[in-house]
C-alpha cells in the first residue's frame, strides 16, 4: 500500500513538473502599433479570431502596450517623451486573445496573475476631463519616469508614486448572445443622453474585422467600460498575486491584457492612472460550476494589495450636497425637474464622491504648493476614494484618502 501511495506522489510530482516546463507562450509585442501587431486587438467580439493558444497552468506573456498605443512595447522604449499625440480610436490595445485549451461556454475562467515588469516610461493626463471635468481647467499631461520601486516627474516635482502595478483590462470576448445585449443597452442610454462610447471603427484593430471596411465595423465594443466580460476594470488591487474570475462565453475564452497601470488611486478620477507599456506573465484555470458571474467578475489575492502605500495618511469626506440651481455633469441627461432646485440628493454616491474628489484636491494645494491640475493628477494616481457608508439618508458618505508618504520634499 505504501508503495502505491509513494508511486501516485512521483508521478503526481513529475506531471507538475513536466506541465510547468511547457513553453512559455509569448503574446504581443511586434510592429510599431496595435494595428500592425499580429497579437494585438483593441475592440471585442466574437468573431475576432484568437491569435494564440496556451493549456491551463502554462505561463502566458503578454507583451503589451499602454492606453493610447503611443509608448511602444518595452523593448521600443529608449528616450522620455517631450509630448504624446492621443487618438481615441486606439484605446484600449490589448494582447491576445488566446485560446484557453479545455475551456468552453458556460465554465469560468481563472486567471492567476504571476508578474508585471514594468516599462521605462509611463504618462497621466489632466485638466478638463476625467470625473470632475466641470471643476479642473485645461489640458495637462504628466510624464513619468519609471523604475521597478517607484516613478517621477519634472512635471510635479517632489513626488515619488511607489509601484503597484496592475493590468487596467483582463477580460475575455463576448458570445453573440452576450454582444446584442450590451449593443442593445447601450445604445439605448446613448438614445437617452447617456455618456457611452458606441462602436466607433477609426483605429481599430483588428482592421479586417472593426475597421471602416472590415466585417462588422458598427458592432465591435469598444474597452472603455467595464462589463460582465471583465474588460476595463481598472481595479488597482489586481496586482501580482491575484487571480481573476471571468466568465466564459465562446469556445477558448479569448483572454486579453492590456491597459497596464503603473500606479492608480482607487477612482482614477483625472481619467487616466500611470499609463504604461508592460510584460505580464500570468497562468490559468479552467473551472466547471464556477461563480456566477453575470453581474461582473470576481477576484482573490492576498490583503497587502487593500492597504495605502503610506505609513500617514490624510481623509476628505464628501455627502451629496450641492448648490442650488447646480445640476452635476452626469445627471444632466435626466432632465430632471427637481434636481437644479435641491441642494440635496438622496443617496447620490457619484455626488458625494465627486465632493470628496474636489475637498482633496483643494487639500493639495494648499497644504503643498501645487495648481490644481497637477493635484487632480495626484489624487488620479494616490488618492484612494472609499464608501464610508450607503444606509444613512440622505447623505451616504465617500472618503477620499492621501497617502502622506509619498511627497519627497
Amino acid at each position: 500500500m505504501l508503495y502505491r501511495w509513494l508511486t501516485i506522489l512521483l508521478c503526481s510530482f513529475l506531471s507538475k513538473a513536466l506541465h510547468g516546463a511547457q513553453e512559455l507562450v509569448v503574446v504581443g509585442g511586434d510592429g510599431s502599433n496595435c494595428i500592425e501587431d499580429s497579437g494585438c486587438v483593441n475592440r471585442l467580439h466574437p468573431l475576432i479570431p484568437m491569435t494564440h493558444t496556451a493549456n491551463p497552468g502554462q505561463t502566458i506573456l503578454f507583451r503589451t502596450r499602454d492606453a493610447n498605443d503611443v509608448l511602444g512595447v518595452i523593448a521600443d522604449q529608449d528616450e522620455e517623451p517631450e509630448t504624446l499625440d492621443r487618438d481615441f480610436g486606439s484605446v484600449h490595445p490589448m494582447a491576445g486573445p488566446v485560446y484557453i485549451t479545455g475551456a468552453s461556454e458556460g465554465d469560468t475562467l481563472k486567471v492567476n496573475i504571476l508578474s508585471i515588469d514594468p516599462g521605462k516610461f509611463g504618462f497621466t493626463r489632466g485638466g478638463s476631463g476625467g470625473f470632475i471635468p466641470d471643476l479642473v481647467e485645461g489640458n495637462f499631461l504628466t510624464i513619468w519616469r519609471l523604475n521597478s520601486e517607484f516613478a517621477e516627474s519634472d512635471d510635479i516635482p517632489g513626488v515619488r508614486i511607489p509601484n503597484a502595478s496592475f493590468p487596467g483590462v483582463v477580460s475575455v470576448l463576448p458570445g453573440p448572445a452576450q454582444l446584442v445585449e450590451m449593443l442593445d443597452r447601450e445604445r439605448a442610454l446613448a438614445d437617452a443622453g447617456g455618456q457611452v462610447s458606441l462602436p466607433f471603427s477609426e483605429g481599430a484593430s483588428p482592421e479586417h474585422i472593426c475597421g471602416p471596411s472590415g466585417i462588422v465595423p458598427t458592432e465591435c465594443l469598444r474597452t472603455i467600460p467595464p462589463r460582465e466580460h471583465g474588460g476595463n476594470m481598472d481595479i488597482r488591487y489586481l496586482q501580482a498575486g491575484v487571480s481573476i474570475y471571468l466568465p466564459c462565453y465562446i469556445e477558448g475564452c479569448g483572454l486579453t491584457i492590456g491597459d497596464l497601470h503603473y500606479a492608480q488611486g482607487d477612482g482614477e478620477v483625472s481619467g487616466t492612472a500611470i499609463e504604461m507599456s508592460a510584460n505580464v506573465r500570468v497562468t490559468t484555470e479552467v473551472i466547471k460550476n464556477g461563480p456566477d458571474l453575470s453581474r461582473g467578475p470576481h477576484y482573490e489575492g492576498v490583503s497587502d494589495v487593500l492597504d495605502i502605500p503610506s505609513r500617514r495618511f490624510y481623509a476628505v469626506t464628501g455627502i451629496p450636497v450641492k448648490e442650488s440651481g447646480e445640476v452635476p455633469p452626469r445627471m444632466g441627461y435626466l432632465n430632471s425637474d427637481f434636481v437644479p432646485g435641491l441642494t440635496n440628493l438622496s443617496n447620490d454616491i457619484s455626488l458625494a464622491a465627486r465632493n470628496a474628489v474636489d475637498g482633496i484636491i483643494d487639500y493639495i494645494t494648499s497644504e503643498y504648493g501645487y495648481d490644481r491640475n497637477q493635484a487632480y493628477v495626484i489624487a488620479s494616481v494616490a488618492v484612494d476614494l472609499r464608501i464610508s457608508q450607503l444606509v444613512d439618508s440622505p447623505n451616504v458618505g465617500v472618503t477620499a484618502l492621501l497617502p502622506i508618504d509619498i511627497f519627497n520634499h
